[in-house]
């Protein structure tokens, strides 16, 4: 039983949590922390511009906490 790996069950009402967690682990293995800081900095501010009208507050919101869970991620 040494070595091997127990796979981990996610409930189904947390699975979009952590494929959204999963997303933004790959992007900051990819870009590097610093990169990954500078973009969610970038996207939370277009997120917030995105969000000054009612139709771009549908796109805004999301890229708002998209760039919020990267400098999370990148910080930490």
């Amino acid at each position: 039983m040494t070595g091997e790996k127990k796979e981990k069950r996610t409930a189904w009402y947390a699975w979009p949590f952590v494929a959204l967690w999963k997303l933004v682990a790959g992007i900051v293995t990819a870009t590097g922390r610093l990169v990954a800081v500078i973009l969610g900095l970038v996207l939370m501010i277009v997120g917030v511009v995105a969000s000054l009208t009612i139709v771009g507050a549908i796109v805004g919101i999301p890229l708002l906490i998209l760039g919020f869970l990267l400098i999370v991620r990148g910080l930490f």
